[in-house]
This record gives structure tokens, C-alpha cells and sequence, in this order.
């Protein structure tokens, strides 16, 4: 497909844009960059592109509010530049649906790594989803690996593309506790930062997408200084 190495660059700061051209190119990428957010989304609704790079601060549109316009009819990989430590910036973005952020100023060489682990793992979901007829039944949910999609009580949940990733781990291990670190290399497909809290943000999207609590008990459960489990129910003796 023409189009799996094509990078849509939206971001105001013109020499910022001219960097990521210089760095990208090399590693293989036709990038194709734009400065002004309402085009921005319009090019980037076309399908034409692989990923997109999304700065948060736009002029005349913030970068959460054109994700929010891109989501209503594209899962089209999104990583948010933001502002470091804006923190509410990077939370809101995920709980929207980006797939990953990077706060500013950033390595290029970093980006580079972080553009490579999301194209990874959307190739990792398409194999799975092509190679495996797989459905998790668990408690009120069922998690459909086909279609990507998740059910609860009959009704289709509206879930990211990490969230069903990340869902996924965590269901068809329940019971057994997973670690940040190994959460992120599995859903993210990158090593875990000391101040990475993504999987974090994306465990309470879930967690609020589909109830705290199941039968009683809390469905997906924090274990502290080591990660999250998906609980299980009691077994009666």
C-alpha cells in the first residue's frame, strides 16, 4: 500500500517541521508536513498517511480538539507533542485516543523510535487479527480479536486501539499480575521511561469505559509499586 510510509506532520513551528523532514526521510518516510490545523485535519482524514504527528498547541484549533474531529471517523495512528509537563495535555490526548505522546523540546532520534514502535504494534494487531479466530469471554465482556472490538452486556464499548490492546493482556492473563514495564512493551512495543505514565491513563479510561467494579469485586486492580491484574472471580468451595 502506498501509503504505509507516508507521515503527516502537523505543527506550527515551521523549523521544528524541517528537522523532522531531515530526520525521518533517511529512516525511509515521505513526510509531508502542514502548519495550519483545519487543512491539518482535512489532509489527514484523506487516509493518505501511515501516522500522524499532532503538536498540541495550534493556533485556531488545539491539537486535542483536531484529534477529537479525527476520531470521529479515523483510527489513523496519532502521536501528540506536548508541552513538557503538561501533563493534563498527555492524558487527555490518550483518553481520546492517541496512540502515544512525546513531550517537547525531544531527541529526534527518540521520535523516530516512538513512530517505529506504533507502526510495530499496528502491525502485530493486523497479523493477529488475520491469523487468529479468537474471542475472550470474561465476566460481562466479550473481547474480539477479529473485529477489535469490545462487548459488554451485548453493547458495543467504544475503546481505543490500546485499550483493546492493553485489555486484551490483561484478560486473557487474569488473575496473574502484570507489570508497567512489561504492560508497556507488550501494548506499546517501548521500554517503560521513569515518568512514562500511559498505561497508567489508559487502565482508567478502561476502568471508567467499563465499570470499577464487577460482582462485587474490582475488576481491574492496581498492585502497588508493580502493576495491574484483571481479577478473578472468587471460587466457591
Amino acid at each position: 500500500m502506498e501509503h504505509m510510509n507516508k507521515i503527516l506532520v502537523i505543527d506550527d513551528d515551521k523549523e521544528l517541521c524541517q528537522l523532522l523532514v531531515e530526520f525521518l526521510q533517511p529512516e525511509g518516510f515521505t513526510v509531508h508536513t502542514m502548519h495550519e490545523p483545519h487543512s491539518g485535519l482535512k489532509t489527514a482524514l484523506t487516509g493518505d498517511y501511515c501516522l500522524v504527528v499532532l503538536d498540541v498547541m495550534l493556533p485556531g484549533m488545539t491539537g486535542l480538539e483536531l484529534l477529537r474531529h479525527l476520531r470521529t471517523s479515523s483510527q489513523v495512528p496519532v502521536l501528540m507533542l506536548t508541552a513538557r509537563g503538561e501533563d493534563i495535555d498527555r492524558i487527555i490526548g490518550l483518553e481520546m485516543g492517541a496512540d502515544d505522546y512525546l513531550p517537547k523540546p525531544f531527541n529526534p532520534r527518540e521520535l523516530v523510535a516512538r513512530i517505529n514502535a506504533i507502526r510495530r504494534r499496528s502491525n502485530i494487531n493486523h497479523q493477529q487479527s488475520s491469523a487468529q479466530q479468537k474471542r475472550l469471554v470474561y465476566d460481562d465482556i466479550v473481547v474480539d480479536l477479529r473485529s477489535r472490538t469490545v462487548k459488554q452486556g451485548g453493547q458495543t464499548i467504544k475503546v481505543t486501539a490500546v485499550e483493546f490492546s492493553l485489555l486484551y493482556e490483561l484478560v486473557q492473563q487474569a488473575g496473574q499480575v502484570l507489570s508497567r514495564g512489561e504492560l508497556t512493551q507488550k501494548v506499546l512495543h517501548r521500554a517503560l521511561d521513569s515518568f512514562d505514565r500511559s498505561i497508567d491513563v489508559h487502565v482508567s479510561s478502561l476502568r471508567k469505559k467499563l465499570g470499577h467494579q464487577i460482582d462485587g469485586r474490582e475488576r481491574i486492580k492496581t498492585v502497588r509499586s508493580v502493576g495491574y491484574l484483571y481479577t478473578q472471580a472468587q471460587q466457591e468451595e
